[in-house]
């Protein structure tokens, strides 16, 4: 799901491996994402089908304005969850830099299409050392899985802008928060995901207002944790929107009879 293309000055880091707590299974829900101002930008499913130790998980968001976003990411979840290769493209109005990022962990390639200056598709290939903890297209699925208490949690992740290197994301819990399902009081743990940006860049950034945002996470906790919500932006200076599940809306009787 989540979508965390981010600003590209960012060193590579040690990370730590995710365990599996929560094993996964064959799900299909539905996202929404809206703006900072509340109006509803794009309508979002997620399927999700496991087989054996193996899963596959689409998440594509169709905006109002013709926008695509499109992730499958298929990750192991032996002992330890391990990405296998993630596919994810942004295209359309929403976008200004249009991009299709293909991760092969297992060949350790990476294959990035883009647009030129001169709107011509550009398509470079490059063989990289990827850790093998690479949190592409699972973030929020890792999440669910850290330990309770844990006061902070390293994982690397690969960002293209175009160019692709591996970047770090530091989350910390801000404990629980509470929120309503139909009237019923419920309560998500609060994450927060921070890029750090290390060396002379890490120095610079701020002063020049390039540091990228902090991205905010709640899951609820319990004996099946899920993702409910997640505040950023969908690529590297875009606005600040809201990712959140969705409920169906059935017409009344009245319209249904009609």
């Amino acid at each position: 799901m989540l979508t965390l293309l981010l600003c590209a000055w960012l060193q590579i880091a040690t990370a730590e491996r995710v365990p599996v707590r929560y094993a996964q299974g064959t799900i299909h829900g539905f996202l929404q994402i809206r703006s900072e101002d509340g109006h509803i930008l794009a309508s979002g499913d997620i399927v999700q089908v496991a087989h054996g130790d193996q899963v596959t998980s689409h998440t594509l968001f169709t905006f109002k304005d013709g926008s695509v976003d499109d992730e499958t990411t298929v990750f192991s979840q032996r002992g330890s969850f391990r990405l296998i290769s993630d596919h994810h493209s942004q295209k359309g109005p929403s976008f200004p830099h249009p991009m299709d990022v293909l991760i092969d962990a297992r060949s350790k390639q990476v294959t990035v299409r883009s647009t030129g200056k001169d709107g011509k598709e550009e398509v470079k290939t490059d063989h990289q050392d990827l850790p093998p903890d690479l949190a592409n297209g699972m973030v929020p699925l890792l999440i669910s899985n850290i330990r309770s208490g844990a006061e902070e949690t390293t994982v690397p992740l690969l960002v293209a802008t175009p160019g692709t290197r591996v970047v770090k994301l530091v989350v910390s819990s801000r404990g629980e928060e509470a929120f309503t399902v139909a009237g019923s009081a419920h309560k998500a743990t609060h994450y927060e995901i921070k890029i750090e940006i290390g060396g002379l860049a890490g120095m610079v950034a701020p002063l020049v207002g390039k540091a990228p945002p902090n991205i905010d996470l709640w899951v609820i906790g319990g004996q099946a944790p899920t993702f409910v919500r997640e505040e950023g932006p969908l690529y590297p200076e875009g606005p600040k929107v809201t990712i959140e599940l969705a409920s169906p809306v059935w017409p009344d009787a009245a319209k249904a009879g009609s």
